[in-house]
Order: C-alpha cells, then sequence, then structure tokens
C-alpha cells in the first residue's frame, strides 16, 4: 500500500505536468497564439514582452518557447536556478519563502520594462505559486527588506490561511493585487494561470500581481486582528496599519483591466482527477473530499481519518483523495513543512491500523526542509520506537522532516518545476 500510495502520487503529477497543459492549452499556428478560448495574431503587435514568474517560471516560459517558438523577450524570476537560458531573457533567482535581494530586483525590472509597453503592445504574464516571495517590492520605501523578511516570516507562521496572507501581502507590495497590471496598462494582456491557490480565488495566486483585487483594506485589518499581527510585524510595517496608510488595491472596475485576460491551464483539480483516475484503475473505492482546505493540520487529520474509516465500512479497498493544504502554526522552528507535519499526526492516529497516508507538495519542497512530504502507516510508531525516535516530541517540536528522514518515509523528488498544491492520499484495506 505504501508503493501503491506513492504510484498514486508520482502518477498525478506525471499527468499534470506543465508541458501537457500548454499542448493543450497553449498554442500557436502561422503566428496566431491561441491561449485557450483566445486568439492573438502575433503580427499586428508592435512588441510582445513575457514576464514569468513563480517556482514554475522556467517550465511554463520553456512550455510558451516549445509551442510558438523563439520569438520572445521578457524577464523569467524563479526560485530555483535555470537548467539552460533562453535568449532574449533576463533571469532572476528570487527568494522562496521569503523574498532576497534578487527579489527585489526582479520586481524593479518588471515594473521599469512594463511600463515602457504601449496600447501595440502584447504582454503575456505566466503565472505559478511562491511568486509572492520571488518578485517583490515594499509599496513603502520605509519597509527594507530585512523587515520585509521579517514580516513574510509573522505571516507564514502565524496559522493564517493563504488566502489571509496574501490579503495583506497584496497591500503590502508594489507589484501585487493588480499592480503590476497597473504597470502595463496600456498593453493588451493575457495571465496564463498554473494554480495553488483554491479554485474560486485565482487572485491569491503569487498575491494576484496581474488580476483585480478582491480582498481590500478592511480585510487587512481584520485578519491581523484575527492573529494578533501588529504587535509581530517590523515598526515600519506596523505604523502603517496604525496609522491607516495602506492604499487600496485595483478592484474589477479599474480601467486598467479593460484589455486584460486571465487563464488557469492547470490547478490542483487536474492534479486530483489524475489521481482518482488511477486509483480506480487499480480497484480502489475512491472518494474525493477537499473540504479540509486550510483547516488546522490536526483536524484536518482527525477528519479525514474519520472519513477513511467510514468509507472502510463500506469497501476492502478504499482510496480518500483530498487536496488544497493544511495550516501549521509554528511556535518552534524546527526542519519540515505542513504534509509532513500532517503525516506525522496521522501517525499517533493510525498505530496498529490498515491505513496508509500519503501527503506532499507538487512543488517537491515541503516547508523548509528538502522533501515533498511523507507517508506513514499503522507500523510508523513501532519503527519510529525501535530507531529511537520519539513521534511526539517531534511533532511538538516541528521536526517532522528528521523523524522522517531517519525511518527513509520522507518523499524525495527534488524541486518539480511544477505547483499544484498539495495532495493527501488515504489508502485502506
Amino acid at each position: 500500500m505504501r508503493v501503491a500510495a506513492r504510484h498514486l502520487f508520482e502518477h498525478a503529477l506525471a499527468e499534470s505536468s506543465i508541458d501537457r497543459a500548454f499542448e493543450k492549452h497553449v498554442t500557436c499556428e502561422r503566428g496566431v497564439l491561441r491561449v485557450c478560448e483566445d486568439l492573438y495574431d502575433l503580427h499586428t503587435y508592435h512588441r510582445i514582452f513575457v514576464v514569468s514568474l513563480g517556482k514554475a517560471a522556467h517550465t511554463m516560459v520553456n512550455g510558451l518557447e516549445m509551442q510558438a517558438g523563439e520569438r520572445f523577450e521578457g524577464i523569467v524570476a524563479s526560485s530555483v536556478a535555470p537548467a539552460s537560458q533562453i535568449r532574449g531573457f533576463r533571469y532572476f533567482l528570487g527568494g522562496h519563502p521569503a523574498p532576497n535581494q534578487e527579489s527585489i530586483r526582479a520586481a524593479e525590472a518588471m515594473l521599469k520594462s512594463l511600463d515602457s509597453q504601449d496600447a501595440s503592445s502584447l504582454v503575456l504574464f505566466l503565472i505559478s505559486g511562491g511568486g509572492s516571495s520571488i518578485a517583490e517590492k515594499p509599496i513603502d520605501d520605509e519597509i527594507s527588506l530585512e523587515d520585509l523578511i521579517a514580516t513574510y516570516q509573522t505571516l507564514v507562521r502565524s496559522g493564517a490561511s493563504i488566502a489571509e496572507i496574501n490579503a495583506i501581502r497584496k497591500h503590502l507590495s508594489a507589484i501585487k493585487g493588480g499592480r503590476l497590471a497597473r504597470a502595463a496598462h496600456l498593453a493588451q494582456q493575457v495571465s496564463i494561470l498554473v494554480s495553488d491557490v483554491p479554485d474560486n480565488t485565482p487572485d491569491a495566486l503569487a498575491s494576484g500581481p496581474t488580476m483585480p483585487d478582491s480582498t481590500s483594506i478592511e480585510d487587512c485589518d481584520r485578519i491581523a486582528a484575527k492573529h494578533d499581527l501588529q504587535p509581530q510585524f517590523p515598526t515600519s510595517v506596523r505604523e502603517l496599519f496604525q496609522r491607516h496608510a495602506l492604499e487600496e488595491t485595483p478592484k474589477s472596475d479599474d480601467p486598467v483591466f479593460h484589455r486584460s485576460r486571465w487563464w488557469t491551464v492547470l490547478s490542483n483539480a487536474t492534479l486530483i482527477e489524475a489521481a482518482k483516475t488511477e486509483a480506480e484503475r487499480q480497484g480502489f473505492k475512491v472518494e474525493i473530499d477537499n473540504s479540509c482546505d486550510d483547516w488546522d493540520y490536526v483536524r484536518a487529520a482527525d477528519y479525514l481519518l474519520n472519513r477513511a474509516r467510514e468509507l472502510r465500512k463500506h469497501s476492502e479497498r478504499t482510496c480518500l483523495i483530498s487536496g488544497g493544504e493544511v495550516t501549521v502554526k509554528v511556535t518552534q522552528g524546527g526542519t519540515g513543512g505542513r504534509n509532513q507535519q500532517f503525516a506525522l499526526a496521522c501517525a499517533r492516529k493510525i498505530s496498529g491500523d490498515n491505513i496508509t497516508v500519503l501527503s506532499a507538495g507538487t512543488d517537491g519542497i515541503d516547508g523548509n526542509s528538502s522533501a515533498a512530504g511523507a507517508i506513514v502507516d499503522g507500523t510508523t510508531e513501532d519503527r519510529a520506537q525501535v530507531r529511537g525516535l520519539n513521534a511526539e516530541a517531534h511533532l511538538r517540536n516541528f521536526n517532522a522532516y528528521r523523524f522522517f528522514h531517519a525511518l527513509g518515509d520522507a518523499i524525495i523528488t527534488g524541486p518539480t518545476g511544477n505547483n499544484l498544491r498539495d495532495l493527501r492520499i488515504l489508502l485502506t484495506y
């Protein structure tokens, strides 16, 4: 069952590749570029400029080149170095999960290049997850890079959902929340999205640099109060909240979006459907339950394990698939991530039971570890005790990676060049 769970995850990853998505949704024939249902005659534009941003930035720009040839110029910003570079593009190695100096340079280069585009320009935005930190410029010059990093760390460790985190990021950024689109407002714009956010909040992807913002300053104040963030923010950010000095982001009725289009070519739903199809082919009775998206990891573990046990009452071999992300409020900094923390929480609850649980991120990087996630079953706790590993201590110290690395149960893929949120697979037998 451990082999089966790993196979389902790896199969879903392969079926949800960016190359396959571009072959299906992005094509170019005789100089006419098709993006889903839109057609763009490239001969009618004086200039075509590409901005590729996020963990999948290299894969996406390579996919565009494969479909349309070497006819573009632009900027590529990712958190990993490219295997090779395409002529005509400038490359930036931004930080993740926190921005770095190269993130600032990438954002400044984007703003400068987009500001020079006019009505005869076509701008292609290739956006994927992780873009929030990979390219960033604070809205206020008083916010230093150190303050920006401290703010990101506060948000990520707060227990806030990704939507809540991005609402605040948008209002603190010169490029997020539609402000990148504002910089290129004269040009025809089309955004191609590989989404790692809930399907009903596409503007949360990379904090929505090219989309109308559905969040407001009032939302930011409410979120900051809910998670008691102001005392934890650095002074420069805290004062913006205290003085009510945040600037509102452009909304759906803003004229900057009159020549903008957005298309999602890959999302968590693609991944889930691929896993479901393969699990059914393997003879499992399959159910999908995404209701614990953005739940605390302990609550999510209890809920999904109860669902799996209920399913087992009706079928001998069952597969419960759950997409999205769980949240973890980190109080002590070990090595791990939300997927490994979730898996370790499950391990303690299924000891001796015929349940296998896999939880992994599609980008190949879980938290601050080198693993994508982990796999556990009814034997995990016993095998850990034989090796002298205390599951409760590793869980309490948010040190799940060291636990799973010692057991050989960490899932290592390396950076995948994709980012479609997380996948949890629970098998009963």
